[in-house]
């Protein structure tokens, strides 16, 4: 299992304490509502009388058909369903998650209380959800391979919110062997940057919290808006590089990736933008320095923290324009008590505030009091 969906190697306007405070307490009415779904395009959601069918409809790369759950108000008589429709009874109680992207959506929801188990506590950086690890209300589960059945038995989850990057579910197929049941969250696969933002509408629905669900995106939605705003009224578009070498190859994301919108979207020319792949690229160190040599920005290395400490893994790094201008930039500013990435945890129900940091490296004048949240320039 990861602690998070999928690297974003190569790569939120913060709301601040006091509007995600007042987003939070959002009045949230029990019972199913409808969907408004503007950007999501892998669930979507039916009713059958009080109960609610949910389907993701495209839950691993490549798939050609989806899951479906029928979410049932304890209490009530199941509604007649298709044989392969797993029934949740909701709201949920309890819950075991296997990414930190899932932490977030808890805490936004004030659910943090039903998170039981997860299997790797250190990777967690939300202070919620520490105070509650500290308390030993959050017990660490193992990943993978190394995932302890009978600890995660003993619990009694309700659910296991998992994901898959295949038809094969692999130890997930274990869960629910053991009886629990097993829900695939799928944001990761989401193209637009508010695609997956809007996941918490799928988790919402497990607790009956819609309306809260809405209000919260409604305002992620619109920072996002306001802040592509201010980067549209430039004209001058900074060139861009991303990524680092893995091994034999640079990684960086291809032209259509979430990163490679983010960036679109705040006024960057990312030099790999007419690339038409979704997921990442594997090209060669010279094939990225004859095209990317002279980009003013370097964002997205991975979890280096100085610019010697980049050039000590690879003394070609320095060759780069923006290297040597100190223009280089890590998503990693930001670090749980136990050395969890932020970014990574919170960077999906977030994009409003990637936007806003990318604006600020690229455009700072547009935002003259501005703080970098995630990102910081490397020196």
């Amino acid at each position: 299992m990861k602690h998070f969906s999928i690297p974003l190697l190569l790569m939120l306007l913060c709301l601040g304490c006091k509007q995600k405070d007042t987003a939070q307490s959002a009045v949230s009415t029990p019972g199913p509502t409808s969907l408004n779904l503007r950007y999501a395009e892998g669930f979507k959601m039916s009713l059958l009388g009080n109960s609610k069918l949910v389907e993701v409809t495209y839950p691993y790369q490549g798939a050609t058909s989806g899951y479906k759950y029928l979410l049932v108000p304890r209490g009530e008589a199941v509604p007649e369903h298709e044989p392969d429709t797993r029934v949740i009874f909701i709201p949920l109680r309890s819950i075991v998650c296997t990414s930190t992207t899932h932490i977030p959506l808890l805490d936004y929801l004030d659910e943090t209380d039903k998170l039981v188990g997860f299997p790797t506590t250190d990777y967690i950086s939300s202070e919620k959800m520490r105070k509650r690890i500290d308390e030993g209300k959050i017990q660490e589960l193992g990943i993978d391979k190394g995932l302890n059945l009978e600890r995660l038995a003993s619990l009694k989850p309700d659910v296991v919110m998992g994901y898959t990057l295949s038809s094969d579910y692999g130890q997930l197929k274990k869960v629910e062997d053991l009886g629990v049941p097993v829900i695939v969250n799928a944001e990761y696969l989401e193209k637009h940057p508010l695609g997956r933002a809007e996941w918490i509408k799928f988790m919402a629905m497990f607790f009956n919290r819609e309306k809260m669900a809405d209000s919260l995106f409604v305002e992620i939605e619109k920072n996002y808006l306001e802040t592509q705003a201010y980067a549209d009224t430039t004209k001058r578009k900074p060139t861009v590089l991303s990524g680092i070498v893995y091994g034999d190859a640079w990684f960086l994301p291809g032209g259509q990736n979430y990163a490679s919108k983010l960036l679109k979207d705040a006024g960057c020319n990312y030099l790999w933008g007419e690339d038409p792949s979704h997921g990442y690229l594997e090209l060669s160190f010279e094939s990225i320095y004859e095209k990317a040599r002279n980009a003013d920005l370097w964002i997205g290395v991975a979890t280096f923290s100085s610019l010697e400490e980049l050039k000590m893994k690879d003394h070609r790094y320095a060759k780069f324009k923006a290297f040597q201008q100190k223009q280089v930039y890590t998503y990693d500013a930001r670090k749980g008590a136990k050395g969890g990435s932020e970014f990574m945890e919170l960077g999906y129900l977030r994009p409003d505030i990637i936007l806003k940091d990318l604006v600020k490296i690229a455009h700072p004048e547009l935002l003259p009091d501005y703080t970098l949240y995630f990102h910081k320039k490397l020196e």
